[in-house]
């Protein structure tokens, strides 16, 4: 049964641009930062008279990079690109049309695209709706006229389980050219059939990875059971864990789609799509393969560092002049431990390849202890430095006499910890440890000091 199962999405992203895609009015999803039906002007708002500006060109490029990344055929035609009216009567599409380079009478951005085996049909561009309470009947238009990319499947899925793991390869990939904006996350329509047994049903913005596999679970339990006949338009509750009828599909007949009239056509050059492909990077699924080929580093060790590419490219610069075994923890542990302590991102800090190479090389070299080199890195939030003074004023203390010396005072200080160590109380001498790395201010070599305090006690 597996193989006659047929799943396939509709997934919308939020473009990560400055500005909506027809007005000057910022791009923002974070709704709980503003105010409802603040961030609108008379455009994005459709009042009667008003005009959309040209499309935002940040948009257009970045849209033109998720096609390519996903090796799909960008649309270089003689025919250009040309905006849509997608006609549909909800409160949340004050003007009674969206604006979409979709649909009966327009080429799409691009088609034709292959990621990780599945085949995407087509990609577009359009405009967000506002957002609609149905249940309150109120209307936030702070999110209406973003531009979106919609990025079509053909219906190749099998399983939740797949469809979970290719979407979150798809976010990943397009996290590396900072396409979608990391706080809107996705949403999708999930369509699903089942091959001589039901007629496809397709449920309405899903949000979240979570939320589509339960739904793609969900609904194939139903048609199972049910064997729709017919097609429908169903929306998902949360609360049940069950889709509901919303109404019978629709056609792009329903649409009625007609050229927008007040919007320009686009014409893609062959000249623009190659000055985008030189700016792209690797796909996080070719990084990894070198990482762990080039660099002998293990599968869940390299799958860490690719999760971001800032730090993939952070580590890569740093093993031309670090060893990449000794430069691993300190990204994937130390680095990281920095990160989500101080809840930063990469975006969010000033960084510098150089200044982390001086670190590890001074703690490789021994001329620091690791711990003082870890206190030196939770000081590189918000911004890196040269570590040269620092370390110069925490060499590393080496010499028996010196450790001696304040060793001794330790112990004249804590006969506490000094009888318990006696009575084989193993906590004892790790008390200990911490109390001489406290007095050098972490300078001390703990293999010297070690040996040291354990003679002293004797």
């Amino acid at each position: 049964m597996k193989n006659n199962i047929m799943i396939g999405l509709e997934i919308h992203g939020y473009l990560d641009t400055k500005e909506k895609l027809f007005c000057n009015c910022e791009n923002m999803h974070d709704m709980k930062k503003i105010k409802p039906n603040t961030n609108i002007c008379p455009i994005c708002t459709g009042q009667p008279g008003s005009k959309p500006q040209l499309p935002n060109k940040e948009a257009i490029n970045k849209i033109l990079q998720i096609a390519l990344m996903l090796n799909c055929k960008p649309n270089i035609t003689p025919k250009n690109l040309t905006f849509q009216r997608k006609h549909y009567n909800w409160p949340d599409m004050p003007t009674g049309f969206q604006k979409t380079i979709s649909g009966a009478h327009s080429d799409h951005v691009a088609n034709n695209g292959n990621f990780q085996q599945i085949n995407i049909t087509e990609i577009h561009l359009e405009e967000d709706p506002a957002a609609w309470n149905p249940d309150k009947g109120t209307v936030d238009y702070n999110r209406a006229g973003a531009p979106l990319v919609e990025i079509v499947t053909e219906p190749e899925f099998t399983s939740a389980e797949q469809v979970e793991s290719w979407l979150k390869k798809l976010v990943l990939t397009l996290s590396y050219i900072k396409a979608l904006n990391k706080d809107a996350g996705i949403k999708a329509d999930v369509n699903v059939s089942i091959k001589n047994l039901s007629v496809r049903s397709e449920t309405k913005n899903v949000n979240s990875i979570t939320e589509i596999k339960k739904v793609i679970k969900s609904e194939i339990e139903r048609h199972l059971k049910e064997k729709p006949k017919s097609m429908e338009t169903r929306r998902w509750n949360t609360t049940e864990n069950i889709t509901t009828l919303m109404r019978s599909k629709e056609n792009q007949a329903d649409y009625r789609f007609i050229p927008e009239p007040d919007l320009p056509s686009i014409k893609i050059t062959n000249q623009r799509i190659q000055d985008l492909k030189k700016q792209l990077p690797e796909s996080p699924m070719d990084k990894l393969d070198k990482i762990i080929k080039k660099h002998k580093i293990n599968k869940t060790d390299a799958e860490i560092l690719t999760q971001n590419i800032d730090i993939a490219e952070l580590f890569e610069n740093i093993i031309e002049k670090v060893e990449p075994r000794f430069a691993l923890p300190w990204i994937t542990i130390e680095w990281f431990g920095v990160l989500n302590y101080n809840k930063k991102t990469m975006d969010d800090i000033e960084t510098k390849v150089e200044h982390f190479i001086e670190l590890l090389t001074s703690i490789q070299k021994g001329k620091i202890t690791p711990l003082k080199g870890k206190e030196i890195l939770r000081k590189f939030i918000p911004k890196s430095f040269s570590t040269k003074q620092e370390i110069k004023n925490s060499s590393k203390i080496t010499n028996k006499d010196e450790l001696k010396k304040i060793i001794l005072k330790i112990l004249k200080n804590n006969p506490k910890a000094v009888e318990d160590y006696k009575n084989k109380e193993t906590q004892a001498l790790n008390f200990l440890m911490g109390q001489i790395m406290k007095e050098t201010d972490r300078r001390a070599d703990f293999v010297i000091a070690r040996k040291v305090l354990e003679e002293e006690l004797k």
